[in-house]
């Protein structure tokens, strides 16, 4: 017979969620000890951890009264968590969409001015790329987190993701035009281009 599989982290955190909001109720940790493996499955030697991480997350909420601590959550307090952590998104949004309309302003600008280009604003150009990029991916991975709490939010979240990705292809459009330029005015094969500036040989419009 196999050996049944212990619960993953993420399946503990959740069930001991669950004790909480189903009792209502105050509870120490020498009384979680004894309830959760019996309730919930989750043995005594990890409801400490379990407990602790869900407090430091905002998901608990503890207090000491004397020489005990005390612990509770209900179900309104998952709700404002969410709130919460949606809120931290849209902010960080906020200030991504700063970001992207100051790149697209420096976009228009090298592209008026690309006659005099030299390799110092290519190479920032170019280092501008891969943050972009990084920064899309991150944000699709903190959206997945949450597309099951707020669907209105997370809709926008990707509407926007995909404003990105067009202004990203924008900015490799404008590469590949720097490099047409440098090609027809230097004769310089497209191959030394890439190596010169660091361009990869792979770059394209993101799908």
């Amino acid at each position: 017979m196999s050996k049944r599989k212990g619960l993953s982290l993420e399946e503990k955190r959740k069930r001991m969620l669950d004790l909480f909001y189903e009792r209502k109720d105050v509870f120490q940790l020498k009384e979680l000890e004894k309830i959760a493996p019996k309730e919930k499955g989750i043995i005594s030697q990890s409801v400490k951890e379990v407990v602790q991480g869900l407090v430091d997350d905002g998901y608990v909420d503890s207090d000491k009264i004397g020489t005990s601590v005390y612990f509770w959550a209900f179900p309104s307090k998952a709700a404002q968590v969410r709130h919460s952590k949606l809120d931290q998104l849209t902010q960080e949004f906020d200030t991504w969409q700063e970001k992207r309309a100051k790149m697209e302003t420096e976009v228009e600008s090298i592209k008026k001015r690309r006659k005099n280009e030299d390799s110092e604003e290519l190479l920032k150009l170019m280092s501008r790329i891969p943050e972009l990029k990084a920064l899309k991916t991150e944000l699709e991975e903190k959206i997945s987190l949450y597309q099951e709490n707020d669907p209105e939010v997370i809709a926008k979240e990707r509407a926007d993701i995909d404003v990105a990705r067009d202004a990203a292809n924008r900015w490799t459009d404008n590469i590949f035009v720097v490099k047409s330029w440098l090609k027809n005015k230097f004769g310089v094969d497209e191959g030394t281009i890439n190596k010169q500036f660091d361009i990869p040989e792979d770059l394209d419009c993101l799908e």
